[in-house]
């Protein structure tokens, strides 16, 4: 049986839901890297659009007519917005603003703004750089006239309102002197709509009006920015009943009942962590199946989506959607009109290069290309039959597939959409374009696609197997709360990488930290991720590692300590982070390669790179015991003096080389640091006393730290 030692994943991803974890904070739909990766945010399916996980919407919808009703049970459909009041992002408008304390009463309508400075919004620092006005103080106050005429006021009423709001940090919106939303210790960091009541509408005047805002940026970028917007409502279509749902290591299962009608939505991105072909593979399926649970006969028609926002970072930008045909075989195809490969990099970005992909297992299916407008604007009379093109250019699409059946209770309705995505080339490696691993061969993505049809049902049946197969190995070693979160931690974690070779030939599984500094190969991301990859393919692993020693063995890199990452994703061409983190990292590397070494059974790995771990070990035998001022992985304890994690971290990293060097027979070199490793242990017992537990640092009493280095006792 595999052993988990899981926990730290878990605990840093999911420890808000661990009082709870029957219910996941969301729910895994399309996972393969970093750009590729949607999620229902919701505990419904139908409830919300689904999403990339920085929160921008990457939609998918699925809709079923059953007898001429229509539900939805995949995302939640939704009219474009109407613009009343043009964001800055949309339309840069001026407005007064001032970043010193105005008082009391500057939200009124009739308080005097004129010994304010007029500016552009929006007003920022840092993020995408694209500001019109550079704010860089700890507060901004701006005030927004705006003037609205009967046809206007009538439209508010009568429709959804939103404001369209973004912010960093804490934001107070006021309409007309009445606050009418907050926000304390949050910040959004793209444009976020917010249903407005119908009491806030009443507020709103045939006129002047005024909307005030109030930010503050305690540390770090800030932005403001605000708009409103107005939205038809959709009231034909009707929630499907969501029965259940239930997910495992590679798969997300829903279960909904519509009028009669059974409909199982099974999300499988076969992330088979011994097969790197598969694991690579930037296919999903989606898998539909529609039966009479009333054993009567209903007559369907099934409608599933995908937005064309998955293929682009920014609102503005236009896509180009096309139905094509390759060796006889169908596909919907989208990408930006513009195309700039890798030419974006940081935190919170989506892909904008290479092409989004959309078939099915089905030979003959009725694909179709449509604006989002024309889509709804048929919804809204109940039609699925909407006007077919072979191509289009547009701000926003849908690619879109329809099928339809006469249903009774033994012959259930089966189909396989197939979603794709071709990044072209996934990383830049020292100046070098990689391509993704199963592309390294020259194979294409529609052969890929093919392929996967191809192996669809045995795919499903191995993802089956290795699903129970982890949960059960996950159960005996902690039990069900701690298998859960495994099965959470599962998908989550594989796709934050992506998988390619370095020109060398050699594996790079290469990490993207995620709202932090979108920092690519963090070392100490790569650390408390490892023990699934040393359960179930050290190979990966290894790919976390061979950049790092690259680094360091080419010369790039030539301090005495591991680099902290290798850039910024999609670009490791070396480290981007401002600045070193000695102890943790020199620890981690030596750490990991010890414990790739153990899981192996022989440390052939660790001889490979036995000069940069030498070089790395008389480091922490002279600085890591009782550590100089510096960061560790513990963030939010800022910089530290004489850390003890970062001191225990060095004595493990001590003793995993003592480990590694007694494997390779090099018995008098391990007996020295093993030797070493005890002295400083016994040491740090007695200076990190605190009576019934051990401080933070060294020279601090009355205090204490979560002591994750010891995951690897």
């Amino acid at each position: 049986m595999k052993q988990f030692i899981f926990f730290f994943a878990c605990y840093f991803l999911f420890l808000s839901s661990f009082s709870q974890v029957t219910k996941a904070p969301a729910y895994p739909l399309i996972t393969h890297d970093p750009y590729f990766s949607i999620w229902s945010f919701g505990d419904l399916l139908n409830e919300s659009s689904t999403k990339h996980w920085t929160g921008k919407d990457h939609a998918l919808l699925g809709l079923i007519k059953v007898d001429g009703k229509l539900f939805n049970f995949l995302g939640k459909p939704s009219m474009p917005f109407e613009t009343l009041m043009a964001t800055g992002e949309e339309k840069p408008y001026t407005c007064r603003y001032i970043e010193n304390d105005p008082g009391k009463d500057w939200m009124k309508e009739n308080y005097n703004d004129n010994q304010w400075k007029t500016g552009t919004a929006p007003f920022g620092t840092g993020w995408d750089n694209d500001a019109s006005t550079p704010w860089k103080t700890k507060s901004i106050w701006m005030r927004r006239r705006f003037t609205l005429d009967e046809k206007q006021l009538k439209s508010i009423q009568l429709r959804n309102l939103l404001l369209q709001l973004r912010h960093d940090d804490d934001v107070e919106v006021f309409l007309n002197g009445e606050l009418i939303y907050s926000c304390k210790n949050c910040y959004v960091s793209s444009l976020k709509q917010y249903p407005l009541s119908s009491l806030i509408k009443k507020k709103f005047k045939k006129g002047k009006n005024v909307l005030a805002l109030h930010c503050i940026n305690p540390v770090g970028d800030s932005w403001l920015d605000a708009g409103l917007a107005t939205q038809d409502q959709i009231n034909v279509i009707t929630p499907a009943v969501q029965k259940s749902v239930v997910m495992t290591a590679t798969q997300t299962t829903y279960v909904f009942e519509c009028s009669g009608v059974g409909v199982d939505v099974n999300f499988l991105s076969p992330l088979l962590i011994n097969d790197l072909a598969l694991l690579s593979r930037p296919v999903s399926y989606i898998n539909l199946t529609m039966s009479s649970t009333d054993a009567k006969k209903h007559k369907t028609e099934v409608y599933f989506g995908v937005s064309t926002n998955l293929a682009k970072n920014e609102k503005k930008q236009r896509i180009n959607m096309e139905i094509i045909k390759v060796d006889g075989h169908e596909y919907a195809k989208a990408g930006v009109i513009d195309q700039h490969i890798l030419a974006k990099k940081g935190d919170d970005v989506r892909i904008d290069w290479g092409y989004l992909y959309m078939t099915s297992t089905s030979p003959v299916l009725n694909y179709q290309i449509i604006h989002p407008e024309v889509l709804y604007d048929n919804l809204k009379n109940g039609k699925f039959d909407h006007e077919k093109y072979k191509s289009s250019e547009v701000d926003e699409g849908m690619m879109g597939v329809t099928f339809s059946s006469d249903l009774v209770t033994n012959e259930p309705m089966e189909k396989t959409i197939l979603l794709a995505y071709d990044d072209i080339y996934s990383l830049q490696y020292f100046n070098q374009n990689r391509k993704a691993w199963w592309a390294l061969e020259g194979k294409t993505i529609e052969q890929e696609m093919q392929e996967a049809i191809r192996d669809h049902k045995s795919i499903k049946e191995r993802c089956k197997r290795f699903d129970s197969e982890m949960y059960n190995d996950a159960l005996k070693a902690g039990g069900e709360e701690y298998a859960k979160l495994c099965i959470m931690a599962y998908r989550q974690s594989i796709a934050a990488h992506k998988l390619t070779k370095s020109p060398e030939g050699e594996i790079l599984f290469l990490s993207k930290e995620n709202f932090s500094n979108g920092s690519i190969n963090t070392v100490d991301v790569t650390y408390p991720s490892a023990p699934l990859y040393l359960a179930y393919n050290p190979n990966l692993l290894k790919g976390m590692l061979n950049g790092i020693f690259y680094y360091s063995e080419s010369g790039k890199w030539t301090k005495p300590f591991p680099a902290h990452d290798l850039g910024t994703y999609p670009i490791a061409n070396g480290q981007t982070y401002s600045e070193d983190m000695p102890v943790e990292e020199a620890g981690n590397m030596v750490i990991l390669t010890a414990a790739i070494c153990k899981a192996e059974k022989n440390a052939a790995y660790g001889l490979k790179h036995w000069n940069s771990l030498s070089t790395w070990v008389e480091f922490l035998v002279k600085d890591g015991f009782d550590p100089a001022n510096q960061l560790c992985t513990d963030d939010f304890a800022g910089h530290l003096a004489r850390n003890v994690n970062l001191s225990m971290k060095a004595i493990v990293g001590i003793a995993s080389y003592a480990q590694m060097a007694n494997t390779l027979g090099k018995k008098e070199i391990a007996d020295k640091y093993l030797a070493i490793a005890k002295d400083y242990a016994v040491k740090w017992m007695t200076m990190a006393d605190e009576g019934d537990h051990y401080a933070l640092t060294f020279d601090k009493g009355g205090t204490w730290s979560q002591k994750y280095n010891l995951v690897w006792d």
